[in-house]
């Protein structure tokens, strides 16, 4: 299955949406059913890991640590999701690689695979971000690829994909609002994380 779209982020430029989409924390907390998003490593244990809650995100948050924790090229991330697709309600132990971050282009790739009593998947999937077209906004585009087996995929595509759009619709009304926060504090602070990219 195919998903692509574009998001406009008006007011937004695309150094300050490449930093709170380059954060863990703010991508886990904008979409729903998603438990938490974290560095894996072979001793990683989907039973025995405690997520941290209520960590701070920009504005609020210490530039160090979120330029520290963003996402990184080659490492490896767990995520914990929860999606309902009509009476099915499965959680998905994911495991996603971010396989490119170009921090010059603004171009985020990933590829991941996760699986469920009765339900897996594999997907491709990827950002980039535009400078708007008119205006001093943001154009982000984005597409996954998506192979679904078991339960799930018995559902159709008439059932999965109204899910998917609401999934991807309310990621990115919240992320709008984080950037908006974000825009309307002091911009030096994600100019300093920027600088701490690398």
């Amino acid at each position: 299955m195919n998903f692509e779209g574009e998001f406009e982020l008006d007011g937004v430029p695309p150094d300050k949406a490449w930093v709170v989409l380059s954060d863990p924390i703010a991508v886990r907390n904008s979409l729903k059913g998603c438990k938490y998003i974290t560095p894996m490593d072979d001793d990683f244990g989907w039973d025995t890991y405690e997520p941290e809650e209520d960590v701070a995100t920009l504005p609020e948050a210490d530039p160090e640590d979120v330029a520290a924790r963003a996402f990184k090229e080659g490492q490896k991330y767990a995520a914990l999701m929860q999606v309902g697709v009509g009476s099915v309600k499965p959680k998905f132990e994911t495991t996603v690689t971010i396989d490119e971050r170009d921090e010059e282009e603004f171009i985020m790739t990933a590829t991941g695979s996760g699986s469920a009593s009765g339900s897996s998947f594999s997907m491709e999937s990827g950002m980039h971000i535009h400078p708007q077209e008119d205006g001093d906004g943001s154009r982000i585009e984005w597409w996954t690829e998506a192979d679904i087996s078991g339960r799930i995929a018995q559902l159709g595509g008439r059932v999965i994909n109204p899910v998917a759009d609401k999934i991807v619709g309310n990621f990115f009304k919240d992320i709008e609002k984080q950037m908006t926060d974000v825009e309307e504090t002091d911009s030096s602070v994600t100019d300093r994380i920027r600088g701490m990219f690398g």
